[in-house]
């Protein structure tokens, strides 16, 4: 793996910035519309009593629920508008990804270029609306069946409180997804990343808070807490590291001549990343590892079943058998999610459509075979990487209470989308400049 390298670290010229005014627009515009978010986030669904709703989000903040709600920025433990957040949104996204894989229709569609991409769009956001529809009409029956020690979560079931409830979460999610397209279409960044960053960094402030304040009980040391900073920094390090590492396959075109000139001969290369399946697989393992926990916090209050608790206990957070099957997953889902998103034997009909070819390997079928190799060799120290950063923050949550929003999830998604970001904050001033290049050389013919 000697020619696994480090792409370009990239740096931005604060300087650049107040002199490139598009891109002031977008940076302010971006910043507006996730307060928007944040203050949704706030506004809490008709007819919840918050009292009782917040003692049973405490009572469930290490299960899925927690997981969803880290996601949402807190949306769902509050019951806001914005509960549900923009996880159907995803839910569709992977869904239609997945299908393009069985469908003819939609790998037709995907082939298509930007009018199959814009069709493939419009399937994604009707199957959002669906899915909101569905969870959020599954999220207002268990409210009104959950009753705390202070009474019921819904004082007042019913129909039109489903209705109600049901509506709201939809219109909700529509207006985030709609959120999310603005920022990537007339601001900076994918919007969707960045309503799912904000909602995680604006819990993280609460979540250090907390660490100090265990820290002044007595529940954790100095010297731990010292410890846990200059892990958090080498964690970032880490993730940095390996998500600007890939993996460069050299392409080459033939030279070909045409009357008395010759074109081509040129080369080029794919860029694979270590982690190409990114977030992803831990996201996906920790839902499927909670439900269960979930499912017995709330059938704890009518009996519950024996199997579901014994079963919450030995998958609990920190446990062996937890660690076992969080590393399990996540190794499945890096390996299925790669094979997804990236096809070894369309990349290699595309190089041998346009005459290009690796050296040393024939077009067609010993090119994907080569491809899928590397692959497979980059995916397995992705997995392996993936698990380190998510169970090491895992262990540190059930042995020492570090709080929720200090998981290697979370972590992965901030620097992720930080690192996205600054890219093409980079990308624009780069632009700009090269722009205000070709007019100055353009204003230099006209004055000679």
């Amino acid at each position: 793996m000697s020619s696994v390298r480090q792409s370009k670290v990239v740096s931005i010229d604060f300087s650049l910035i107040s002199k490139a005014h598009d891109l002031k627009k977008r940076i302010f515009l971006t910043i507006v519309l996730l307060i928007i978010f944040r203050i949704g986030s706030f506004i809490p669904l008709p007819g919840i009593d918050s009292s009782a709703l917040q003692e049973l989000a405490d009572q469930n903040a290490g299960g899925i629920l927690g997981v969803f709600n880290m996601l949402s920025g807190g949306s769902l433990a509050r019951m806001s508008i914005f509960a549900l957040a923009i996880t159907p949104y995803i839910t569709s996204s992977i869904i239609v990804q997945l299908l393009t894989i069985v469908s003819k229709s939609l790998e037709s569609l995907k082939k298509d270029g930007e009018s199959g991409r814009k069709r493939i769009n419009q399937i994604t956001r009707y199957g959002t609306v669906l899915l909101s529809m569905f969870q959020g009409f599954g999220l207002a029956a268990g409210l009104e069946a959950m009753v705390g020690s202070s009474g019921p979560v819904v004082p007042d079931p019913g129909a039109f409180f489903k209705l109600a409830a049901v509506s709201t979460l939809v219109g909700g999610t529509i207006f985030l997804m709609w959120l999310g397209e603005q920022i990537t279409a007339r601001g900076i960044g994918n919007g969707i990343s960045l309503i799912i960053f904000s909602g995680i960094v604006a819990g993280l402030p609460g979540a250090i808070g907390s660490t100090f304040e265990l820290g002044k009980t007595g529940a954790l040391s100095e010297f731990l807490i010292i410890i846990l900073i200059f892990l958090s920094v080498a964690v970032v390090a880490i993730i940095v590291f390996f998500e600007r590492s890939q993996r460069r396959i050299l392409v080459q075109y033939p030279k070909r001549q045409v009357g008395n000139k010759i074109y081509g001969g040129e080369s080029s290369h794919i860029p694979l990343k270590l982690n190409t399946a990114g977030v992803i697989p831990p996201i996906f393992a920790n839902s499927i590892l909670l439900f269960p926990a979930t499912i017995a916090n709330f059938s704890r209050g009518g009996g519950g079943s024996d199997f579901l608790n014994s079963l919450a206990i030995y998958i609990g957070h920190g446990k062996p058998l937890y660690i076992l099957l969080y590393i399990a997953f996540i190794v499945f889902f890096s390996f299925f999610y790669t094979s997804v998103i990236f096809n070894t034997e369309e990349t290699a009909d595309n190089l041998k459509k346009y005459n290009g070819f690796i050296p040393g390997r024939r077009p067609g079928k010993n090119t994907a075979e080569f491809l899928d190799y590397v692959l497979t060799r980059l995916t397995v120290i992705g997995a392996s990487y993936l698990s380190a950063i998510c169970i090491l923050p895992e262990i540190l949550i059930a042995h020492y209470s570090v709080p929720f929003y200090l998981g290697g999830a979370s972590i992965l998604i901030v620097v992720n989308v930080v690192i996205d970001t600054v890219t093409q904050v980079q990308t624009h001033l780069f632009s700009q400049q090269y722009e205000g290049l070709i007019k100055k050389s353009k204003l230099r013919e006209k004055r000679a």
